[in-house]
């Protein structure tokens, strides 16, 4: 079981498939975050021990994210952002990071890659 926090940007459906993987789930929204800059939620992510989950590429900056202290980040690239095409992704993508330890990594999830970067890459 992993850790996420999903970003304002992220729809709702894509928390759902997330808790219904056996994750455990919260979004920016529910904790009053919404707004707030991306320090301030990067900073959230690695208090509570979050991975990100966001569609801002603003968080593939891995100077400013990709830090040891970071649990990972994880931006969805997406040419739409429809139910489907989300849950599809997010599965995909879960069987593939199961495997890897994501601290300190940027993930970028795209419908048919996952590409990972780590502060020594």
């Amino acid at each position: 079981m992993k850790r996420f926090k999903l970003d304002e940007n992220m729809p709702a459906r894509a928390a759902a498939v997330l808790h219904e993987a056996g994750h455990d789930v919260t979004t920016v929204l529910e904790q009053g975050l919404g707004g707030v800059r991306d320090e301030i939620v990067a900073a959230a992510c690695a208090a509570e021990k979050r991975i990100l989950v966001t569609l801002d590429l603003d968080f593939a900056d891995m100077r400013s994210y990709g830090s040891a202290d970071s649990p990972g980040i994880i931006i969805m690239r997406l040419p739409r952002q429809d139910a489907g095409l989300i849950r599809t992704v997010i599965l995909h993508a879960l069987a593939e990071l199961a495997r890897e330890p994501l601290d300190g990594c940027i993930c970028i999830l795209e419908p048919h890659r996952v590409r990972i970067w780590r502060e020594d890459d």
